[in-house]
């Protein structure tokens, strides 16, 4: 008993294969065992669902007007140590004009679409289909998802995730709500988000207190806010803003769902 305990001690009697030597003399790699692989899978499936359920459950979280989101850019500014500026206000505490100015500028259906303007993104696979430039086709609501959720390029991957996220958003959030968190997630500058920082930054006041000719302006820098200052308009920015200007004045029915 005892030089038999030994034995397997000294591992003469152990009943483990040994290693595998490859050609060259070396350990050969272990194989791969089909269960190591559906389990690797099961694990990738799951880690793929949460990531996709995990908008459909903030967008729920997000509809309380006590909750205050931040959108990716604002994410990866903190995460580059370079902060930002963005300071939270209500719909109800921004001058109605710059509202309206944002909708006839960004999205003049609003009010009535189901999150995704069906003529707009026509146009844009016609245009498409017949070689011509394509033009913009986003809602307001597919740039507030796009803002919250996703990441900023022109994929023809993100438009496809971006779609069906736009009409849930807007499905079970308020329009008064979605532009209330699109007005306060909205970059206007570099580090500047939402419109309380973006009034203050650019024209010294307060949203409250924006004027009609301020609010064009700064919805026709939506586009392109780094390059576009509504503080020191182009001439081709002020020719937008006056068309911007005029058409928020007559808006009526465009806008009733925001006021």
């Amino acid at each position: 008993m005892p030089g038999r305990w030994f034995r397997k001690a000294d591992g003469l009697d152990d009943q483990t294969p040994p290693p595998q030597i490859d050609d060259a003399g070396r350990p050969a790699e272990p194989v791969r065992t089909p269960g190591r692989v559906r389990r690797w899978l099961r694990r990738a499936v799951v880690v793929g669902l949460a990531v996709c359920l995990l908008p459909l459950v903030l967008t729920l979280l997000y509809i309380p007007s006590a909750v205050r989101p931040v959108s990716t850019l604002m994410i990866t500014d903190l995460a580059k140590l370079g902060g930002y500026d963005r300071q939270w206000v209500a719909l109800d505490d921004v001058a109605p004009v710059l509202a309206h100015s944002v909708i006839m500028s960004e999205d003049g259906q609003f009010c009535s679409h189901y999150g995704v303007d069906l003529g707009e993104l026509k146009a844009v696979v016609d245009d498409w289909q017949q070689g011509r430039p394509t033009r913009g086709a986003s809602t307001i609501t597919m740039q507030t998802v796009k803002n919250l959720y996703l990441w900023n390029s022109r994929s023809i991957v993100r438009k496809v995730v971006e779609l069906p996220l736009a009409v849930y958003f807007d499905l079970v959030m308020p329009k008064h709500r979605i532009m209330e968190i699109y007005l306060n997630i909205a970059e206007w500058g570099p580090g500047i988000y939402g419109i309380e920082a973006a009034a203050q930054h650019h024209f010294g006041v307060p949203a409250r207190k924006l004027t009609a000719r301020q609010s064009a302006l700064l919805a026709v820098s939506l586009p392109n806010p780094i390059t576009r200052n509504p503080a020191k308009p182009s001439a081709s920015l002020r020719r937008l803003a006056n068309m911007i200007q005029r058409r928020a004045a007559q808006a009526g029915a465009y806008v009733q769902c925001v006021d």
